[in-house]
């Protein structure tokens, strides 16, 4: 049985995303496998990190549930609608609110260029939009994905935060 933390990156309620999400969410319970589900639209915290990474901001109660959901799961299900190009303001700020505590607390210390804070976790991304691909990748130059697979390291090579692709 697998732990499967699956947030949903979009700021409105009722949309394709969210449906992906709880079809997600009720296939792998119904495979045996533990899965937590998080709407974001439905979450109360700040998706804006006021201070960077100077000074530690406090996770709210929302984050923090989800931040030990994101520790103790085995595999991450990313899902979003791109926007602009882009992945909506709100999922990219949740990542860098999720990631910000242990980041700071890496900084000055012989682990501060190693982001492997969440080992040994698969990934899979779930990314809608209203174009063909070949558009998005030519137009966009796929930066949605390059976001995650490069600065997060959502990969199938060497994973900055540990967690690799599932394809």
């Amino acid at each position: 049985m697998s732990r499967i933390m699956i947030v949903v990156g979009h700021p409105q309620r009722t949309t394709f995303c969210e449906a992906i999400g709880k079809t997600y969410a009720r296939a792998a319970v119904s495979a045996g496998h533990d899965a937590k589900l998080f709407l974001l639209a439905e979450m109360d915290f700040d998706a804006i990190l006021h201070d960077g990474y100077r000074k530690e901001q406090p996770l709210e109660p929302d984050l923090r549930i989800a931040y030990e959901t994101l520790a103790s799961c085995d595999h991450l299900v990313l899902i979003f609608p791109l926007w602009c190009g882009d992945m909506p303001a709100i999922l990219k700020g949740f990542i860098e609110r999720i990631l910000q505590p242990d980041l700071i607390a890496r900084e000055k210390t012989e682990n501060a260029m190693n982001w492997h804070i969440f080992a040994n976790k698969t990934a899979r991304i779930v990314m809608t939009m209203g174009m063909p691909v070949s558009i998005y990748r030519w137009w966009y130059g796929g930066y949605a994905l390059k976001l995650l697979t490069r600065n997060i390291r959502i990969s199938s090579a060497s994973s900055q935060c540990g967690i690799r692709s599932t394809g």
